[in-house]
């Protein structure tokens, strides 16, 4: 087995390059932050509406949900959409 020697400065190029790719990778993932699937609550605090608003969306049919047992929910690129095809020129 050869024997390598690290120095300060091989160690100081991999933290550079350990950080450089670190940067990248959080970059790509900046914008997916944003869960998938939003729950009723979640959903109020994002649009500012009241229960009442967001029942009224789902039954005119405005904002398509899921129901899984109990609990509703939203996709978030669903909410994306109405908000841009409601958007006032």
């Amino acid at each position: 087995m050869a024997t390598e020697i690290i120095t300060q400065d091989d160690l100081r190029e991999f933290k550079i390059e350990l950080l450089a790719d670190i940067k990248k990778l959080l970059k790509q993932n900046a914008g997916s932050n944003q869960k998938k699937w939003l729950k009723s609550y979640e959903v109020r605090e994002l649009l500012n509406i009241s229960p009442g608003t967001l029942q009224h969306l789902r039954v005119s049919g405005t904002l398509p949900f899921t129901k899984v047992g109990g609990t509703i929910y939203y996709d978030y690129s669903d909410i994306q959409t109405m908000i841009a095809e409601n958007k006032i020129q």
